[in-house]
């Protein structure tokens, strides 16, 4: 299948953009304050000018903005090609820059809409149109504009070889990111669950390969994906492919999530731990489970789900918006304009 024209203004690996145009979700890494790894499943676009890999986080829980505001090395992998039509694609690991956008509320809000209505097509026909106009909680909407700086890149996802690697043009970087809202936020609206270890089983037995992501030298989280991993009573240990791209120790953050060719619910759950080589497996200590945005196994399960978690987050909107001094934008459909 051809994908649409696209002039690859900044000369990105030509065998990587079909994939960057049609990913249904790819693993977003960021770190804390305190040099923590965090990784989440998230969908992304390529920006207007195609010169950025674009993802955004609800208003109404941002902290997936805030923390790259605070450190702007972040990092796309793309490693999971479920919903793409694509045949054998390449796995690739974006590092980049990061641009936070929030200043213009009501724009962010009106792209995500279009852009998630086409994307996801299928769950979006299942919603009659007054539906997606109460639905401002989850489409409310922060941008990170992530500017490519290396692009690690596994031909056919051959990740027991080494990556080709293309690098930026000299001098290129992300604009700077809108200024960071005013006042204190409210904190994580996702609750962790209480015994980590009850997660860590279930993701390890139901849930495939995991996302290892650990911290370079030079302070970028890099996310891998592995070929695999089993509780052990107290820790994950995960099988990596034969090439890292570095020694496997400290902070780490371990990702399992899935959804369906068609995209009608997903399930990520994510742990945070302390990892260390293990013969030829990689140890990762369970020390907390991370509260996520899950939607179930099936479509009525998303449903519900949805608007469970859209009556605790909605409450949080005007607080977030006003930290901006913007108005809570309102939902406008395609078909309105």
């Amino acid at each position: 299948m051809s994908t649409p024209e696209f002039s690859n203004p900044m000369g990105w690996p030509e065998e990587c953009i079909p994939f960057f145009q049609r990913a249904i979700s790819c693993e977003y890494a960021t770190l804390t304050r305190d040099g923590q790894p965090l990784t989440y499943p998230i969908t992304p676009h390529v920006g207007v000018d195609g010169r950025t890999l674009d993802v955004a986080t609800g208003l109404a829980y941002p902290l997936k903005a805030e923390r790259a505001r605070n450190h702007n090395k972040v990092a796309l992998l793309f490693s999971e090609p479920r919903g793409t039509r694509l045949e054998k694609p390449p796995t690739i690991l974006v590092l980049g820059e990061a641009q936070v956008c929030d200043a213009d509320l009501q724009a962010n809000t009106d792209r995500y809409v279009a852009l998630s209505m086409k994307k996801f097509s299928a769950m979006s026909r299942k919603l009659p149109a007054f539906m997606h106009r109460r639905g401002i909680w989850y489409y409310a909407r922060i941008w990170v504009k992530v500017t490519p700086q290396t692009i690690h890149y596994w031909p056919e996802g051959r990740l027991d070889e080494a990556p080709l690697v293309w690098t930026a043009p000299e001098g290129t970087h992300a604009g700077p990111s809108d200024p960071k809202p005013q006042g204190k936020g409210p904190g994580t609206v996702f609750e962790a669950p209480p015994d980590p270890l009850v997660g860590a089983r279930y993701a390890a037995e139901n849930l495939g390969a995991p996302v290892l992501t650990l911290v370079s030298d030079d302070a970028y989280p890099i996310p891998l994906r592995m070929r695999g991993a089993t509780f052990d009573g107290d820790s994950f240990l995960i099988e990596p492919p034969r090439h890292l791209l570095l020694e496997p120790k400290g902070k780490a953050c371990v990702t399992f999530h899935t959804h369906p060719e068609v995209f009608t619910s997903q399930e990520n759950l994510v742990f945070t731990g302390e990892a260390r080589r293990d013969g030829d497996r990689i140890r990762v200590s369970i020390e907390r489970q991370l509260g996520s945005f899950t939607l179930g196994r099936s479509a009525s399960e998303t449903l519900k789900a949805a608007f469970r978690q859209g009556r605790q987050i909605k409450k949080r909107l005007a607080v977030e918006a006003k930290r901006r001094g913007q108005p809570v934008p309102k939902v406008r459909l395609p078909r309105d304009a």
